[in-house]
């Protein structure tokens, strides 16, 4: 593990702790050359699909993509990151799960408008309005009496 610091290769782990879920280890680590201290976390590496974009194009899946679109939409609302974080866990096990080499952008997105229904209508009509790309404001208009009627 190359230190952050003075970029020295080689270090010692001096503790380890597994996450409340089992799915990371957090270690902590001491360069050998400057005897600084950082943290390292470790994850199983999934095999996650390609996205296949409207215009056809095919890029990697990007998790960090998926969280700033998220957080965007949750600006000054009462979310939290971790609840967050578990919206994308639940996306990414569910497309790991399904074993294909592709999926959808609109798929995907889909998904993430569903998570941020439940949580917060807020953040969820803000999520669309961009995902969605609406035109006007009678079709911003729409999703909120839709949203409404689903609620009531």
């Amino acid at each position: 593990m190359k230190c952050p610091y003075c970029n020295n290769l080689e270090d010692k782990v001096i503790d380890s702790r597994i996450s409340k879920d089992g799915e990371i280890i957090r270690r902590r680590r001491e360069c050998l050359g400057c005897a600084k201290r950082f943290t390292t976390h470790e994850k199983i590496e999934d095999k996650l699909p390609l996205i296949v974009k409207k215009d056809g194009r095919r890029e990697s899946y990007s998790r960090e993509k998926m969280m700033e679109g998220m957080k965007k939409a949750c600006q000054k609302r009462p979310i939290s990151i971790e609840a967050l974080e578990k919206i994308a866990d639940k996306i990414e096990q569910d497309i790991v799960s399904r074993g294909v080499k592709e999926i959808k952008g609109s798929e995907l997105g889909e998904k993430v408008m569903l998570e941020l229904h439940d949580l917060d209508d807020v953040a969820y009509v803000r999520f669309a309005s961009v995902y969605r790309s609406f035109k006007d404001i009678s079709d911003f208009m729409e999703e909120v009496k839709t949203l409404v009627k689903d609620k009531g």
